[in-house]
């Protein structure tokens, strides 16, 4: 009973803190509350709240020593600024190959922020509105590998996706089209009859070093990455999103991850207040 109370007021408060300012929280909040444990801080939350700034720990992690390479897709960002009618024109100049993902730039948790368009051609692009991140598609056979963090716990689910985009498709598809939050998808592809070179997972040493420096660069314990192979590769991977407090509901065992989680970070707390 104690374990629900204290899940409760986890929950309760976090609609509370981000609310508030990260500044506000550090020096009120938290010398007013010392006895709550913080799970994570709002200002590091924060940096997964902009797609600008979201994947910028990925671009220079260099895993090649952990049986696979790790990158994202080139990405050209427009603030609220930029007149739609000149983003054709700088995609032409910046070189970006289509077709193009476009994803609202900030992340507020609303349905519209995690809307995705898939742009064929440079054209319909004026048809885009600010702000936004325009992300060239990488063909990864249709699957998508949601990695779930817990502390120093990790589990991956397999989720359909976009299927490969052909040059032949390429040259007779033109415009913008919508298309659902495809991670979310109700379906999992864990016991679909996949190709293996399709299916199969990540290798595990590349997952754990990803994850422990992610932990370390964004100094966060509750996150998922959504990562893609490069079809035709084993072992070229992009990362496409990292989220912060993802849908645990979905994640296997999450119960069990959750308690021990807990469990972990309250006998820590109370191993420091023995020692001070």
């Amino acid at each position: 009973m104690r374990l629900l109370r204290v899940h409760a007021l986890l929950i309760m408060n976090h609609d509370q803190i981000v609310e508030i300012s990260p500044q506000v929280f550090k020096q009120d909040y938290r010398q007013k509350h010392p006895e709550v444990t913080v799970l994570d801080p709002p200002d590091a939350i924060q940096h997964l709240h902009n797609r600008q700034s979201m994947l910028q720990d990925v671009v220079d992690l260099n895993l090649s020593d952990c049986h696979g390479k790790v990158a994202i897709p080139r990405q050209l960002v427009f603030t609220k600024e930029k007149d739609p009618s000149s983003i054709p024109y700088e995609v032409t100049k910046a070189g970006m190959k289509l077709p193009l993902v476009a994803k609202p730039l900030v992340v507020d948790g609303t349905a519209k922020s995690h809307e995705l368009f898939l742009a064929y051609d440079e054209f319909s692009l004026s048809e885009l509105e600010p702000p936004l991140v325009l992300q060239e598609f990488v063909n990864h056979g249709g699957v998508l590998f949601k990695i779930y963090i817990v502390g120093e716990t990790i589990k991956v689910v397999r989720r359909f996706s976009l299927p490969n985009i052909s040059k032949r498709e390429l040259s007779k598809v033109a415009g913008v089209f919508r298309f659902p939050r495809v991670s979310c998808a109700a379906a999992s592809a864990d016991d679909a009859d996949l190709d293996p070179n399709i299916a199969e997972h990540p290798p595990r040493p590349l997952l754990e070093r990803l994850a422990r420096e992610l932990r370390h660069r964004l100094g966060l314990h509750l996150f998922n990455i959504d990562m893609i192979r490069e079809y035709g590769t084993k072992d070229v991977f992009y990362v496409i999103d990292i989220n912060y407090f993802p849908g645990y509901g979905k994640m296997p065992d999450y119960e069990h991850v959750f308690t021990d989680f807990l469990l972990s970070l309250m006998q820590s707390k109370y191993k420091k207040k023995l020692t001070t």
